[in-house]
């Protein structure tokens, strides 16, 4: 069938991990007709967990799509994973949504992974819904859950929706807006009295929602004040504007097992949920000017690239259609690139599958085949009206580790494996280190590189080990020297030789070594002064205590002799080398840590606990400033060397609530016993190699 803009809605499922978001996108599937059974994750089967790692894991690493068509609407159901090491899918999914459904347990109540989801839906202003799952198991207690909710994110948490029990089970709910009970055991369709039991609950949640949705609309207001109550219609409409504003998020329960609550959850989606058109425009860019791109099915085509997908089949890459429409055979702007690209074949994904379409409308989402040029985060645009949609805010990656082949002489392979990957999954990187002769991939955390590392050996071959990443640590002389040095060579035709005198120094003004010359009478050319400079150049990428580059050095040139047959260019940078061979030995050298400074934002509750782990690490605070959520901004100067896991056991200390940015500052002399590890170390990497 063929929607129009208004009778669509793009939902996203997120949630802590084993919370049941891929369960209910199953039964979303099968309850619809979709499928025609439930896939279960433990036995690897369902639509939305098809790769390989996550059939082996049990859970999702990557988000999936599952659309399925209901009440003459299309919703474009969203997975995401749970686990916080793939923050980033949850990032592109949320970007191709207009509503996030928060899917907590009835058993485990308010999760850290709730708390997350809570703030990135809170942060990129995106309408708020509550699904608490599993209240049909035991231990299971819905209203604990919802006050737990309403502690935490406030009174805009309010449920549309009453479990009925016998004490033990759930044998119904009542539907808050409409008034209606139904019996579980017969089907939602099967309507039962109100029980009288629930009545005062039901108008005291009643009276709730129409204070809501009164706020929401100054005219529904000025009615409510008068006449004290809402029609259903302005209940409906002024609810759908406090859901798009945030003031409200409707809490609905079920289990997605049996099945019980998950067309309800539909029904509340499509009454409530805004339609593409609804949401807030996009922010983009245009020629260096801010724009705001609406959501326009007669206006110029603009489709942003939100996922790439690769696999045996081909390249897929899922687009949300920001404005216009799509076709296949359009020609488009890649604004990334400027490249103009040639649309090939549309689809529908439907977790792995595909179907084919022959247009994508403004606000849908789809699948563009076989784009090879295209990357996650390009925007493609009618040459006429070109714009720059603003791009998925991913969090820069806190976790590194070093990568390498198991066998030797198979580097291209992995980093042709990693860079196929990284179109996939754009929140790691991988960098080729030279100065510590080491490729490095960061990330969110251990699982995601752990993935990674599998993905290379399934997908492309060749199996990768992961190791600690060496610090890049400094040199520098803390005194002054003067060093004579000469070299002298004779071959039986033209010889070599070069006499230098240079007098090396600490220099605090410039990292970079600073070359200069005081050479009187002529004792040494000028034109061999550019060859004692290249060759102490060279030399200083090699530090005399463990090999690490030296900084913070100033070297003069100040007397020597030449030969004027047997000097040369490559025998005064010989001679310039010996001399800063034999020199820095003597000239006090002491080894430089690299200094960062650390951002970690934490709840007050844990500021005592990374206070404390940050004295360990050696670190030094630098300040604190609320946030105003609850949260405190911890500022502090730490070594880089102490913060290799810290992203792992930052997770320990505030259990997973808090998160972290660490950025270069500068260098500092290492302590003694800080010294004499990374000497002993380098020493036997050299022997190694």
């Amino acid at each position: 069938m063929s929607y129009s803009t208004q009778d669509i809605r793009n939902i996203c499922l997120l949630g802590h991990g084993g919370n049941g978001k891929t369960t209910l996108a199953e039964s979303i599937l099968f309850q619809t007709g979709n499928t025609d059974r439930m896939g279960k994750t433990a036995d690897g089967n369902t639509v939305c967990d098809y790769d390989a790692e996550e059939v082996k894991r049990q859970c999702s690493i990557s988000l999936a799509l599952a659309p399925v068509e209901y009440k003459k609407h299309k919703i474009n159901v969203i997975d995401t994973p749970g686990n916080f090491d793939f923050a980033g899918e949850v990032a592109e999914a949320l970007y191709a949504a207009e509503m996030g459904v928060l899917v907590c347990s009835a058993k485990d109540g308010l999760s850290v992974g709730a708390e997350r989801c809570w703030r990135m839906m809170r942060d990129q202003q995106k309408p708020r819904m509550i699904y608490i799952s599993r209240v049909d198991e035991e231990n299971g207690d819905f209203d604990a859950a919802v006050e737990a909710m309403k502690a935490k994110f406030g009174s805009s948490v309010i449920p549309v929706v009453l479990p009925i029990s016998d004490g033990k089970v759930i044998t119904g709910f009542v539907d808050v807006l409409n008034k209606k009970a139904y019996s579980v055991q017969k089907g939602k369709d099967a309507e039962i009295p109100v029980p009288d039991d629930k009545a005062a609950e039901l108008e005291g949640l009643l009276a709730e929602l129409t204070e809501a949705a009164a706020g929401a609309d100054e005219e529904l207001m000025e009615k409510y004040f008068d006449v004290g109550e809402l029609t259903a219609d302005e209940l409906t409409r002024g609810l759908r504007l406090a859901l798009k504003d945030g003031s409200f998020a409707p809490v609905v329960c079920g289990s997605a097992v049996t099945g019980l609550g998950t067309m309800f959850l539909l029904d509340t989606v499509v009454a409530l949920g805004p339609n593409p058109a609804e949401a807030a425009p996009v922010a983009g860019d245009k020629d260096g000017e801010a724009v705001e791109i609406a959501c326009d099915p007669n206006g110029a085509t603009c489709a942003f690239v939100f996922k790439t997908v690769s696999d045996q089949y081909g390249k897929f890459s899922f687009v949300k259609l920001l404005s216009g429409s799509l076709t296949s055979d359009m020609s488009l702007v890649n604004m990334t690139s400027g490249n103009t690209e040639k649309l090939g074949r549309l689809y529908q994904m439907r977790g792995k599958k595909n179907e084919e379409v022959k247009e994508i409308v403004c606000g849908d989402i789809g699948a563009i085949g076989k784009m090879d040029r295209l990357r996650t985060g390009d925007a493609l645009c009618d040459p006429k009206a070109t714009v720059v949609p603003a791009a998925i805010p991913f969090a820069e990656p806190c976790y590194t580790r070093a990568i390498l082949p198991k066998t030797r002489g198979q580097e291209d392979k992995v980093a042709t494996g990693l860079l196929r990957l990284n179109e996939e999954d754009p929140t790691f990187c991988l960098v080729n280190n030279a100065e510590t002769h080491q490729v490095t991939l960061s990330g969110a955390g251990d699982i995601q590189l752990d993935v990674l590392v599998a993905k290379l050996k399934t997908r492309f071959g060749v199996e990768a080990v992961l190791d600690t990443p060496r610090v890049p640590y400094r040199e520098k002389i803390r005194k002054v020297v003067d060093q004579h040095a000469r070299h002298k060579k004779q071959t039986g035709g033209s010889g070599q030789f070069a006499d230098v005198v240079i007098r090396f120094e600490p220099n605090e003004e410039s990292e970079e070594l600073v070359f200069d010359e005081e050479v009187f009478g002529g004792s040494v050319p000028k034109n061999f002064f550019p060859a004692v400079e290249k060759g102490l150049r060279e030399a200083v990428n090699h530090g005399v205590l463990a090999g690490y580059p030296v900084v913070y050095l100033k070297a003069v040139l100040h007397d020597g002799s030449y030969h004027p047959v047997d000097s040369s260019e490559i025998a005064f940078k010989t001679a310039a080398q010996l001399a800063y061979k034999e020199a820095l030995p003597q000239a006090n050298p002491v080894l430089l840590e690299p200094i960062g400074e650390l951002k970690v934002t934490i709840p007050d509750s844990y500021m005592g606990d990374v206070m404390g782990d940050l004295n360990k690490r050696r670190g030094r605070v630098m300040g604190m400033d609320p946030t105003g959520d609850g949260d405190q901004v911890l500022s502090a100067e730490v070594p880089m060397a102490e913060m290799l896991n810290y992203a792992i056991d930052l997770r320990s200390i505030t259990q997973s609530r808090g998160f972290f940015t660490f950025d270069f500052v500068r260098y500092e002399e290492a302590p003694a016993p800080v010294q004499q590890k990374a000497i002993e170390e380098a020493k036997a990497l050299a022997e190694e190699e």
